[in-house]
């Protein structure tokens, strides 16, 4: 019986699809980050404070900033290295040994520039001590090795890796996190397990796959940091006009209304990832139909986007009218501000929905500097507004300049398609 069933739908064929396998994990470690956060966040709430967890909130998107250079556009260039050269352990290892150097020395660097400026110019102030004690995840992202096990097609081990890190950390929290004065630890623990898991894949990837470490080749390093250079600043202006707001924000309110707003925007930023994950779903195929038919390439990217608009447009929705409900389940008490901020950012999700079928074109026909162009000219945008309007409105101020933000950044998507590829354009909008 199975055998007639897997006859007539191959599961067993789709199931060993390297790349449907590699999408997969890659899922399951988006999702085993976003459902931490999501159990973490009424514990941390509980046992440190609003006011402590909008610092600890922000001292993480400080460093995930800084861990934007560590990583220096290696998440992108790098798995594509890996993949050529799979059967070659000589190169393996010499593209290991370098890449790691160069992330483990700007993750110094970085770490430099944070005991700088909280110790040499007094920065920081309300956080310093746990922005010092977060440097952690910095050396955590430069020991990460998902962009080597994403090139040799090999995801189970590193996600099943990363979902035991993140249990580890709630189970730290469980047990360590009791009081307002522990909160410098909360961020220390998530990096302290993460490079912990991550130099026991690196022990793996050098004992069963003899994968060897060298001396680095800093003129080898230097020559790839400067062939990313244009992935790092793509990357860069795409974390700050999506993620900016709360160290804007950080400049005009205190640490209990950080807190609330960063408990808001946490919520939002989980339901943002659903646009992300379905242009990462239809991209191969996409490719494919593109270069086949393209008839068939915008009748499929017209299907997806109305479907996918209208899931967008009942999230909102939903997240909009049970927003009290969300807030309180996730804090354990009542906070009107961060029910109004949720609110007031729930559009969000289906704004961000939709310029899926502009970024899936961009993609599909390769337009990596059309790519760039738009990110910086959103990141401008995106940094003069929200001061603008956070001085002025403050929280409020800043959830109208973000929602205004995706409008921005699809329009200028679209000007750009427009100015630039019109044939395309007009097959998808005509």
């Amino acid at each position: 019986m199975l055998e007639k069933l897997n006859q007539l739908i191959p599961i067993g064929n789709i199931f060993r699809n390297k790349s449907l396998q590699n999408f997969l994990f890659l899922a399951i470690i988006q999702s085993s980050n976003v459902l931490i956060s999501i159990i973490s966040m009424p514990l941390l709430i509980q046992n440190i404070g609003v006011d402590q967890f909008g610092l600890v909130s922000l001292s993480l998107s400080v460093i995930i900033l800084l861990n934007i250079m560590v990583g220096f556009g290696y998440n992108l260039s790098a798995p594509r290295e890996v993949a050529i050269h799979q059967q070659d352990k000589e190169a393996l290892s010499h593209l290991l040994s370098n890449v790691f150097s160069g992330k483990f020395l700007l993750a110094s660097f970085s770490a430099l520039l944070i005991l700088i400026g909280a110790f040499g110019f007094n920065l920081f102030k309300e956080y310093q001590m746990i922005l010092v004690f977060s440097s952690m995840l910095l050396f955590s992202e430069a020991t990460l090795p998902l962009w080597f096990f994403q090139g040799m097609e090999k995801m189970k081990l590193v996600s099943i890796a990363n979902v035991f890190s993140k249990l580890l950390y709630l189970m730290g929290i469980v047990l360590f996190i009791h009081s307002p004065e522990q909160s410098r630890w909360v961020n220390f623990m998530m990096g302290f397990f993460g490079l912990g898991i991550n130099l026991v894949l690196l022990f793996y990837i050098h004992s069963s796959l003899q994968i060897k470490f060298y001396r680095p080749q800093f003129s080898a390093i230097w020559a790839s940091l400067r062939e990313n250079v244009l992935f790092f600043f793509s990357n860069l202006t795409g974390y700050i006009s999506v993620n900016g707001g709360l160290i804007i924000f950080s400049f005009f309110a205190g640490a209990e209304t950080l807190g609330m707003y960063s408990l808001a925007e946490r919520v939002v930023m989980v339901l943002r990832l659903f646009p992300a994950l379905i242009v990462q779903a239809i991209y191969p195929n996409a490719s494919k139909l593109y270069s086949q038919d393209e008839l068939s390439f915008y009748r499929f990217l017209k299907s997806v986007y109305f479907k996918v608009l209208g899931i967008g447009a009942m999230i909102a929705l939903a997240t909009y009218f049970s927003a009290p409900w969300i807030i309180k389940t996730l804090s354990k008490s009542d906070l009107p501000d961060s029910v109004t901020y949720l609110q007031f950012l729930s559009p969000l999700l289906f704004l961000s929905c939709l310029n899926i079928p502009n970024i899936t074109m961009m993609l599909v026909l390769d337009l990596k500097q059309m790519l760039f162009k738009a990110g910086w000219m959103m990141c401008v945008y995106m940094i003069v507004t929200s001061s603008v309007l956070t001085y002025f409105y403050q929280g409020i101020g800043l959830c109208i300049a973000i929602l205004s933000t995706e409008v921005i950044a699809y329009l200028i998507c679209m000007i750009l398609l427009f100015t630039h590829n019109r044939k395309q354009f007009r097959a998808f909008y005509v």
